[in-house]
């Protein structure tokens, strides 16, 4: 460990030094010409709209939203039938000496929590209205809801596939659930194609959604209130990455005991804020809500800027909660647990809290203070800098607040990156073996300092392409692998009911 953390302030400082050069400041185009190359190749390939006439619906977002209505109601709307049930789950009641597993169920969500309650509440929620309107979030909160039944059936798949190694660590992945739950359906060519597919997806979204975007939408955010980052933009990359890189090589129980400790308390912050500057604002909303639902259902513009709005909502919810992405699995398989079902529903929190509590507060506030649309901010909103117009949200009603925000934004990112590097690591290493693992912890960390050289815009249509495009084959096994996850559910419910289970 010693010498890997050698290597790796040595890796830092060559970076360091490389960065004052001029030589590598002018190759600030060169990178954000490679994220619009990548935009524009893998938006023909898994992008194209399947909407007739004007209005734009890119493929794997009706394939992602679609599937995560059809599991809501296979499982007879589990997402809300037992929400109390993984509560008790959260606070211990189930725990049983024979649970197996590295983390708890709890540390195993605010892992996953970490990963998704990130820069797309705060950025994320802001793009939606500035390319959607304020009625994008009722379609955010109704894809949430959806969403919820999707990460049950995704994470009860990767509990029920997840392999213990001979060191007593447990790997598991819709990789793993894909090669072999499709083999035992006799599709054993198909599964593993799908399952390195899913891999490679992984590993670029890490990249993307899970780190550039995270430091693009935090630095942006930062150099509202410290302008030295104006000028040294790489200099925020280097903190970011000796913070991460402190965190990521310790492994997956370094990262849920930060995540532990980091996530109740970042969202405690934020939503008190968030619930102050709406209380601040409180004869302001009945407007909004007007605002939001009008937005929402309002056919003045016409059938196809209705559609743009519910793309918005339902895009921007995937990228925020990542339900039936595939990424959270990973980290829920981990979890000690008994029966594979109950981290499944433990799993619904997710989305609840991700969207419909903490992307909810984000947009009232943006909208009931009104900065989305106000002729002042007009260039952060065609820069598409969602975190910095919260930012100017959050300053409009008491200016310190901003610097509260631009915590909360690096907080956000920084729990989001530790957890997408393990995502992608668990990924590399199914793909090319444990000992390379640390190649790509240095390539993550790599990336953390290239992203603040890249344009905002370029670096979110990046994100959303990688991001999205991992329920592809995700979805694929969990239609495919429907019936197993409905067994393991109706055993569980009928053990439940008869009061089989141990309670402390």
């Amino acid at each position: 460990m010693t010498k890997t953390f050698i290597y790796f302030s040595l890796f830092l400082g060559t970076m360091l030094m490389t960065s004052i050069t001029p030589a590598f400041a002018a190759e600030t185009n060169g990178v954000d010409s490679f994220f619009a190359t990548m935009n524009d190749y893998l938006a023909t390939v898994l992008f194209f709209d399947v909407f007739p006439g004007k209005a734009e619906f890119p493929f794997i977002v009706a394939w992602l939203s679609l599937g995560a209505i059809y599991m809501t109601f296979r499982f007879g709307f589990i997402n809300l039938r037992m929400i109390g049930h993984a509560f008790d789950v959260i606070r211990g009641k189930y725990q049983s000496p024979e649970d197996k597993g590295e983390v708890t169920p709890f540390q195993a969500l605010t892992t996953a929590l970490s990963a998704t309650v990130g820069l797309g509440n705060i950025a994320g929620v802001a793009i939606a209205i500035i390319i959607g309107g304020p009625g994008a979030i009722i379609w955010m909160i109704i894809a949430g809801f959806f969403g919820m039944s999707a990460k049950f059936t995704e994470v009860t798949l990767g509990q029920l596939y997840r392999h213990t190694r001979p060191d007593g660590r447990l790997m598991g992945g819709a990789m793993y659930y894909l090669s072999e739950g499709l083999k035992e359906k006799g599709l054993k060519g198909a599964g593993k194609a799908l399952a390195i597919m899913f891999t490679i997806f992984c590993i670029a979204a890490s990249l993307g959604g899970g780190n550039a975007f995270q430091v693009s939408q935090a630095m942006g955010a930062v150099q509202h209130e410290i302008s030295f980052f104006n000028d040294y933009p790489w200099m925020f990359g280097i903190i970011m990455a000796t913070l991460v890189g402190f965190v990521i090589i310790g492994g997956i129980k370094r990262i849920a005991h930060a995540a532990e400790a980091i996530v109740p308390t970042m969202v405690l912050i934020y939503v008190v804020t968030c619930l102050w500057i709406i209380f601040a604002n409180i004869s302001a909303m009945p407007e909004a809500f007007a605002t939001i639902w009008h937005g929402a259902f309002s056919l003045e513009a016409g059938f196809g800027a209705l559609v743009g709005v519910i793309v918005q909502g339902f895009k921007r919810a995937a990228f925020s909660s990542e339900a039936g992405i595939g990424s959270a699995v990973i980290a829920h398989s981990t979890a000690a647990v008994k029966y594979p079902v109950r981290q499944g529903i433990v799993a619904l929190y997710e989305p609840f809290i991700d969207t419909i509590i903490i992307c909810t507060m984000t947009a009232l506030v943006i909208v009931v203070t009104g900065v989305y649309n106000d002729p002042e901010h007009i260039a952060l909103v065609e820069a598409k800098q969602g975190a910095a117009l919260t930012s100017v949200a959050f300053g409009s009603v008491v200016p310190w607040f901003s610097s509260i925000l631009s915590l909360s934004v690096v907080l956000f990112a920084f729990s989001t990156m530790i957890s997408w590097s393990y995502y992608g690591e668990r990924c590399w290493t199914y793909l090319f073996g444990e000992k390379f693992s640390m190649v790509y912890k240095i390539m993550f960390l790599t990336f953390i300092i290239l992203a603040t050289l890249g344009s905002a815009g370029n670096i979110l249509d990046f994100s959303d392409l990688l991001l999205l495009a991992m329920a592809l084959p995700n979805f694929i096994g969990l239609y495919i692998l429907q019936d197993k996850v409905g067994t393991a559910l109706k055993d569980y419910l009928a053990k439940l009911k008869n009061g089989e289970f141990e309670t402390k």
